[in-house]
């Protein structure tokens, strides 16, 4: 792949079109992010975990009929946060987005969520939290977003230490944009034994994730026994795990080309957090394109592939340095353990 450079903002939304939009509650320690367009864009999914959590996935699979989606949800909330979905779909169905079939709009919202309710944050709500959460995510959406603790990572953690949602993005030198949007609640771990070097330290481009650089050491399988599960007093057994990510880019993909964009994703998944895909996640990648045209060759689809995997490896790292402290957390952050805030 060619020299490459981040996009102005390094965020998803550098890919023109597309909007990101958070809401979270910080006393529940959860929240919701929504990826929404101008306009519908082309979108597919690959699952390699063994837990996922989805909405309106089956219809994304290449031999399905629908070809555009009008928006996509990472919630927090487990099983409870599918609901973001519902809240999103109301206020498009608002706006006159959707679907059209006669006099109804019919928008089309996939979504997929972590596990984050055993994070120190209160749980005790009376009514689900994440139909409101939804909507609000949605009527923030802007090209500018926060990452870290915020959205559907507010109360995210992975093995090792706080995790967060992240972004970055890459211009090809061709002009083509890639984005990725990734919330990272992992099984495993994003830095090696030690906790300063992240996996993936070799695709950091000016210092975005603090430009500690590759550790020295070698050797390393699997990361030291897990914060994570001993704070939250789980056995490994429990399916309490999943980063979900969307990659994104403004050439004019197929829809199968999106399912290839997001089954190669999960190369940059594997290669920023050790160990990924297992049984107890539910790691999961959607794939869109919002650009039109003739769709682009076998040659150029491989370099974009192969930058999207880079992309979101970059955003994985990101959104665990990003992450930020606040009352009730159950372990820490990495510039926290690092001496950094």
């Amino acid at each position: 792949m060619a020299a490459v450079s981040k996009g102005p903002r390094n965020l998803i939304t550098d890919v023109a079109g597309l909007r990101v939009g958070n809401a979270q509650d910080h006393h529940i320690k959860t929240g919701t992010t929504v990826l929404v367009g101008d306009k519908p864009f082309t979108a597919s999914v690959h699952v390699m975990g063994g837990a996922p959590g989805t909405k309106e996935t089956d219809l994304l699979a290449p031999d399905k009929t629908v070809e555009h989606v009008d928006a996509l949800v990472l919630s927090g909330g487990s099983a409870f946060g599918l609901d973001a979905c519902s809240g999103v779909m109301d206020g498009l169905r608002a706006m006159g987005r959707g679907y059209q079939i006669g006099a109804m709009h019919i928008p089309i919202v996939p979504g997929a969520i972590v596990f984050d309710l055993i994070n120190g944050g209160a749980k005790d709500w009376s009514e689900n939290p994440y139909r409101a959460l939804g909507q609000e995510a949605l009527i923030n959406a802007a090209r500018d977003f926060e990452i870290g603790t915020a959205g559907a990572g507010t109360g995210a953690m992975a093995a090792m230490q706080k995790g967060g949602l992240g972004s970055a993005s890459l211009l090809l030198p061709d002009g083509t944009t890639l984005g990725a949007l990734v919330v990272v609640n992992a099984l495993g771990s994003v830095t090696v034994p030690g906790d300063k070097h992240f996996w993936a330290a070799p695709f950091e481009i000016d210092g975005e994730f603090g430009n500690a650089g590759p550790a020295l050491t070698s050797g390393h399988v699997s990361p030291e026994p897990s914060r994570k599960e001993q704070a939250m007093m789980l056995q490994a057994t429990t399916g309490a795990n999943t980063t979900i990510a969307i990659i994104a880019t403004d050439a004019p993909l197929t829809k199968t080309q999106c399912h290839r964009l997001a089954v190669t994703a999960h190369d940059g998944m594997a290669r920023a957090i050790v160990p990924s895909h297992t049984p107890l996640d539910g790691d999961l990648v959607f794939g869109v394109a919002t650009g039109e045209g003739a769709p682009v060759d076998q040659t150029k689809f491989r370099e974009i592939a192969a930058a999207g995997a880079v992309c979101l490896s970059r955003a994985i790292a990101r959104g665990v340095y990003e992450a930020t402290a606040a009352p009730g957390d159950i372990i820490p952050t990495y510039k926290d353990m690092n001496g950094l805030s």
